[in-house]
């Protein structure tokens, strides 16, 4: 059992009151000052934008009732990144990332993978529910813009939603004629990567198919490992901080229109990943014993009716993903396993081109919402949602598969309570079949102050049941030593109190946002290590850990900070950035010292920002060139063990250039350098918790794209390239 407390009852109110007070000193000040500005119309700010992430329903960003980050299409255009995790880590200061082999460890403001919702047009991504997902299921050349909402958001959207949501939204390929696109990229370490698109429409049938494939050389950032941490270092090892990869997607997508108001559709997609593992654990000797596989399917069908306006629907959502994956023995290998008549054993030899599945995930998830307008301007939201998550994981489950049921109701209520006062309140009944029934509300403001000022407030709870992994699953990592990880059948679920308040100020091309925020999580969980004793005693005697490591309940764990945002357009040019700032407490009960510890929360670093500059022209009526340059910046990033990871600054390069080749036919070149000043973290493998960057890397993305059909046939250059967006924002 784990005890947490934060000091006497009397401190904790203290700081508490402390905390409210500065969220409203903060509010007040900035309100006041910022109100007796004044009300010229705002211009080249996205006050237009329309959002949709924080309350369900179709809100201008400037009207939105809650805090709103968007990261555009024209954003997304000019920075031209490779992947979700380049785009979030440099576009905005919220984030971090540690990718690897099994995902993409990302933090958001204090509280990492499995307490952030990650959306693709409103729908769950599904992968590893470990807490880390692959992020590269998602093609970057078909992303519209990107929205995300900070904090709790489980009364809307369930569980995993208490550091926030990430909703990613595609491009809309809906279109008459024929849509052909290909676009390749080409890197340092020999990153490949390629998307091709085919639309065509017929009647009222659209069909949109993606392609994608991936490829990385990868790299090696030091050949110095530490395998015990207290013994002798190996300094040629052939273990690579980033390792060899290919994968590759395709998705296809089908809409049918048999009436107006009525649309249906039908998708599903395939993935494959295949990751190459040389083990380089012992001095001067290159192994490979095997390779991780990913084998990922989805599928999901429903449809979409609009009622007597265009904002009230019925909507139904079916869908099943499968995330599984496997070793892929390259060599004679001895590991756990089962014989042919099915019975375990610890020496059971594989051979290669002999495979071993490690865990197959697969979800089956159900929701029907409806959005009605009510009397007196009221807007409702209600819904119904049904999950069932299934694991079968025969090397890491005791009984081999684990599965678990969730149902949920939620309604919320959009309305105006005075003129300029808008109030979103809205609760969530989860019920699931292991941790029982859970209510969580959630209530958010927002008030016009003038043509410029908007304030900003929300109060909502999280609420979280422990994963099939966190309860279930057992496994060893042998890197820098051999860690053994525990599973606990005797986890709570997880709640939280999340409260921001902020200000946002918009003035002739001028934009800025200041959040302050407290996330409040009770029974947080989080691995901690425990002495080998109390681990099962086989696991001990078989792999004689150097440390064993099991998720754990905190009764009480806190995040706190302040994000801000400025941002100001200028004719051909736009500037900005953001900060963060943000501190974490924790404390744990340690069984050996009989004493309360302070525990960090992994990954928290107290200050990161990001700036950005770009300038666009047009040199004639076929030739638009774009420059942006862009830095990040962390300070340590501070972790349980294995110490700390060094803070950084990363700058980037980025060049567009768009070519009108016809009415129909278009092209884009994009150029430019990572990483500009070449900073590299040559901390022992493994030990990269900073940023795995290489060092300085360059890249160009050659884009053709022909349209044939009504909708996209315009004699001007402007409308040919209608992705420039350069209107927007």
């Amino acid at each position: 059992m784990i005890y947490v407390a934060f000091g006497p009852e009397a401190s904790a109110k203290n700081r508490i009151m402390k905390i409210k007070r500065f969220f409203v000193g903060t509010l007040c000040v900035l309100s006041c000052t910022l109100s007796t500005a004044q009300t010229k119309v705002d211009r080249q700010v996205n006050l237009d934008e329309v959002v949709v992430t924080g309350t369900g329903t179709e809100h201008t960003l400037k009207n939105a009732p809650v805090q709103t980050e968007v990261i555009s299409s024209k954003t997304l255009r000019n920075f031209a990144g490779k992947s979700i995790e380049e785009i979030l880590g440099m576009l905005t200061s919220s984030f971090d990332f540690n990718e690897g082999d099994m995902g993409s460890k990302i933090q958001m403001n204090g509280l990492g993978n499995s307490y952030i919702l990650i959306l693709i047009d409103g729908k769950r991504i599904h992968g590893d529910n470990g807490g880390e997902n692959d992020l590269s299921l998602i093609d970057p050349q078909n992303i519209e813009k990107i929205e995300v909402v900070k904090g709790a958001a489980s009364a809307l959207y369930g569980s995993d939603a208490i550091a926030g949501v990430i909703n990613i939204i595609t491009r809309n390929r809906h279109h008459e004629g024929l849509l052909l696109e290909n676009a390749t990229r080409v890197g340092s370490y020999g990153d490949v990567r390629q998307h091709n698109g085919i639309g065509f429409s017929y009647g009222k049938l659209n069909s949109y198919t993606n392609i994608q494939v991936q490829h990385s050389d990868g790299w090696q950032n030091t050949a110095t490992e530490a395998p015990n941490q207290t013994e002798f270092l190996i300094t040629d090892s052939k273990n690579k901080t980033a390792n060899r990869y290919t994968n590759w997607q395709i998705a296809e997508r089908l809409t049918y229109q048999p009436i107006k108001d009525l649309e249906l559709y039908a998708e599903g997609t395939l993935y494959r990943k295949r990751i190459y593992r040389p083990q380089g654990t012992h001095p001067g000797v290159d192994i490979h014993w095997y390779d991780l596989r990913y084998n990922n399917a989805s599928a999901a069908a429903g449809g979409k009716w609009n009622l007597n306006s265009k904002k009230d629907f019925l909507s139904l959502d079916v869908m099943w993903n499968k995330h599984a994956y496997y070793y892929d023995f390259t060599a004679e290998y001895l590991t756990d396993g089962y014989k042919p008549d099915g019975t375990f054993t610890n020496y059971f030899p594989y051979y290669p081109g002999d495979e071993q599945l490690q865990s197959d995930q697969q979800r089956t998830l159900a929701e029907l919402k409806g959005v009605f307008t009510l009397p007196y301007e009221n807007r409702l939201s209600a819904g119904l949602e049904w999950r069932y998550d299934w694991l079968h994981a025969p090397m890491r489950v005791l009984d081999k598969k684990q599965s678990d049921n969730t149902g949920a109701l939620y309604v919320q209520d959009e309305f105006n309570l005075i003129p300029n006062l808008n109030i979103t309140a809205g609760l969530r009944l989860n019920y699931n079949e292991q941790f029982g029934a859970k209510i969580t509300p959630k209530v958010s403001m927002m008030y016009k102050a003038g043509q410029r000022v908007r304030l900003r407030a929300t109060w909502a709870q999280g609420f979280k049941t422990p994963t099939l992994k966190e309860v279930y699953y057992r496994y060893i990592r042998q890197m820098n030593g051999t860690y053994l990880y525990l599973g606990n059948e005797e986890l709570d679920p997880q709640s939280s109190n999340y409260y921001s308040a902020g200000v946002e100020y918009t003035w002739n091309g001028l934009s800025i946002t200041v959040t302050p925020y407290y996330n409040k999580v009770d029974n947080m969980i989080t691995l901690v290590t425990i002495p080998n004793r109390e681990a099962p005693a086989e696991y001990i005697i078989q792999y004689d850990p150097i440390k064993t490591r099991q998720y754990k309940n905190m009764e009480n764990a806190e995040t706190y900070g302040v994000d801000v945002n400025i941002r100001y357009n200028y004719k051909a040019f736009s500037f900005g950035g953001s900060y963060s700032y943000l501190d974490t407490k924790a404390q744990v009960y340690d069984t050996e010292k009989e004493q309360l510890m302070n525990v960090t929360i992994d990954g928290m670093a107290h200050h990161k920002g990001n700036v950005f500059a770009n300038w666009g022209h047009d040199f004639s009526p076929k030739y638009h060139l774009g420059v942006g340059i862009y830095g990040k910046m962390s300070t340590t990033r501070h972790y349980q063990i294995d110490g700390n990871g060094k803070g950084y600054q990363i700058w980037r390069l980025s060049t567009t250039h768009d070519f009108g080749g016809s009415k129909h036919l278009t092209y884009r070149l994009e150029a430019g350098v990572d990483n500009i000043f070449n900073y590299v973290d040559r901390t022992y493998h493994g030990l990269h918790l900073g940023t795995t960057t290489p060092g300085t890397t360059i890249y160009a993305t050659f884009t053709v794209r022909f349209k044939d059909g009504k909708r996209n046939i315009n004699n001007k250059f402007k409308t040919n390239l209608n992705e420039r967006n350069y209107d927007e924002n």
